[in-house]
């Protein structure tokens, strides 16, 4: 009597389907972007604390877990942002939750809801960036203005002192005395130097790239096997 196979489940006959786009030159579409979009990345965030540079063939597995090249969205939206219902495209070109921070200048501005949607090079730098924005951890500090290299003056008045100068001229009491080391006691008519600083949002360090980061900041846990379909699919490519 015939032993019934057994009855694959459906990460398994995903698995199955995975393994046979190693030999089928569609799902290598997009090496040439995705290598150019993560190269660009890495330069432009390499200076920031804790960056570790990112290897193009993990966005690659995202793509294959994400849509593959036998998916309508594969065209389109291979990383799948900006699909209905998603909230990550809108969160990411909002400039509140620190996506300006992830674009390098030359794509500042470039990225819209519309050709996130439709163009499958945007929609693969939107996806790398929302998956980077998600694994930097934002504060607010004070730091120099744009125009950080000029020194200004300021005179001081009767009462002044470095709190009310730093404030009213926005920089710090500890710049102040940095570039006033003699000014010791504050006297009015002294000319005090001074650079303006600002409050802003900056990348003080980021969490590890990992699947299982980025099924749980990326996906969002919309998938239960997400991480493992990932793995699978690094471990493909890889090899």
């Amino acid at each position: 009597m015939a032993t019934q196979a057994p009855i694959k489940t459906a990460f398994e006959k995903w698995q199955d389907g995975l393994s046979k786009a190693i030999n089928d030159p569609r799902w290598d579409a997009y090496d040439g972007e995705i290598k150019t979009a993560v190269s660009e990345l890495n330069q432009h965030l390499k200076s920031t604390s804790g960056f570790r540079q990112l290897d193009w063939r993990l966005i690659k597995a995202m793509l294959w877990t994400e849509s593959g090249a036998s998916s309508s969205e594969w065209h389109t939206k291979p990383m799948q942002i900006g699909v209905p219902g998603d909230p990550g495209l809108a969160s990411f070109l909002s400039n509140r939750e620190g996506g300006e921070l992830i674009l390098p200048p030359k794509w500042q501005g470039r990225l819209t809801i519309g050709t996130v949607r439709t163009i499958p090079s945007h929609n693969i730098r939107a996806g790398i960036g929302y998956l980077l924005m998600r694994t930097a951890y934002f504060e607010f500090q004070s730091v120099l203005a744009s125009d950080e290299k000029t020194i200004h003056e300021v005179t001081i008045k009767h009462g002044d002192s470095l709190a009310t100068i730093a404030k009213a001229q926005g920089c710090t009491p500890e710049i102040l005395r940095k570039l006033n080391p003699t000014a010791n006691v504050l006297r009015p008519a002294q000319i005090l130097r001074f650079q303006p600083r600002s409050i802003q949002r900056v990348i003080t360090r980021w969490r590890p790239i990992s699947t299982d980061n980025i099924a749980q900041r990326y996906n969002g846990g919309g998938d239960p096997y997400y991480a493992k379909k990932l793995d699978y699919a690094f471990r493909l490519i890889r090899s």
